[in-house]
């Protein structure tokens, strides 16, 4: 494309914390620009958060329903390329549906939909409009996190036996719901949030992750939830066992009553003759070990590293990049996707972003561990995808 992308933001106003972050991501490389909002339900509090992002109040809305009305109707030279969707979950299906209905790409955030049923829903209007949806799962953008996933693809660890992804946070070990403040306010709250709250909120990003570098799928699982904090309504802390197809086991703990802890998703893969560590806290490196020699640390920028990993590197070795960096590569991939769209050409091959399969296999995560831990952390089989 000769000019840049220009794309609306549902949510993300003022006091919202994901909203920003994708503002900075869709902007890192200088080809998109912000250019209308439905930033709230409150009308006025969108308008303020428009004001504060220098917009032009005419495309400023009170509802993404009189966004969507509005920018659908406005010539190509001003119409918008895509939306993003940045509020809390049971506010993602309606306005998708909506907008790539309307004719607009979208871009949202994880997870893609507050029940099953919807993103199978949506996996529809995304195959009938043959629109781009991206879902981000920013993790799987780092440079790092696709190292591995080509170690593992090459044969380097043999035929994969365990996997233990983890996840504990410990802002969640008080009742901070309790106290007004708003992201944890609408995560712990089952209308807003799903059936799940911290596997839905956190977990599902450790499962995305397994499932990314290693290529396998979950068979069936074991789930114990556990709601921790008095008066929480939704687990704040789970631990199950996985058996993924093929034969592999495995382990997921997600915990925000880990007291602590601040954002600590790490991954643990073991083969038959290798296995490799990683550590979202230390986002530029990959621990590589053999059972008969030292292990390997292997460094984000490095000339030793992979293509793959090269084409998502920013910056030289030594220069720190992590959780907006691996964010940009994420929306980097879905504009080569919606470049394409808007031009009315094929996708590009190769595309590496998280799409609408990747949400309902992290639903079906969701609910299948729901319904494991309400039969007593029995095994459950995954629903097919």
């Amino acid at each position: 494309m000769n000019r840049k992308f220009r794309f609306g933001m549902i949510g993300g106003g003022r006091g919202a914390f994901i909203g920003a972050v994708h503002r900075i991501a869709a902007a890192m490389d200088g080809k998109a620009e912000l250019v209308a909002g439905a930033f709230s339900a409150d009308a006025a509090r969108s308008r303020l958060s428009g004001a504060d992002l220098l917009l032009t109040p005419a495309r400023v809305y009170g509802s993404y329903a009189a966004m969507a009305q509005a920018e659908a109707v406005l010539p190509a030279d001003r119409r918008l390329d895509f939306v993003v969707i940045v509020t809390p979950n049971h506010q993602h299906f309606a306005p998708a549906k909506l907008f790539l209905e309307a004719g607009f790409n979208v871009v949202c955030d994880k997870p893609a939909t507050f029940n099953l049923a919807e993103a199978r829903a949506l996996q529809k209007v995304v195959a009938r409009t043959k629109k781009v949806f991206a879902l981000t799962h920013n993790y799987t953008g780092n440079a790092m996190v696709k190292q591995a996933r080509d170690f593992v693809r090459a044969g380097k660890l043999g035929k994969i036996r365990k996997v233990v992804a983890e996840y504990p946070q410990g802002w969640l070990s008080t009742l901070l719901e309790g106290t007004g403040q708003k992201q944890a306010g609408w995560r712990t709250d089952p209308k807003r949030s799903g059936a799940a709250g911290c596997i839905g909120d956190i977990g599902t990003h450790a499962e995305n992750l397994a499932r990314y570098i290693t290529g396998l799928h979950i068979q069936e699982l074991c789930a114990d939830l556990t709601t921790f904090v008095k008066g929480r309504k939704l687990d704040d802390d789970g631990n199950i066992l996985l058996r993924f197809k093929g034969g592999a086991k495995g382990v997921l703990h997600a915990s925000q009553i880990s007291v602590g802890d601040e954002n600590n998703l790490n991954i643990r893969v073991y083969g038959e003759k290798a296995g490799l560590e990683w550590h979202q806290e230390h986002p530029n490196e990959l621990l590589v070990k053999y059972p008969d020699r030292p292990a390997e640390i292997w460094r984000r920028g490095n000339g030793y590293m992979g293509d793959t990993a090269k084409k998502f590197t920013r910056i030289p070795a030594g220069h720190p990049e992590g959780y907006l960096e691996a964010f940009g590569n994420i929306y980097a991939e879905a504009f080569r996707a919606i470049a394409a769209e808007v031009a009315g050409k094929p996708p590009p091959r190769g595309l590496d972003f998280p799409t609408i399969a990747d949400g309902i296999e992290g639903m079906a995560f969701i609910e299948t561990a729901v319904k494991s831990a309400r039969r007593g952390a029995r095994w459950v089989k995954m629903p097919v995808a």
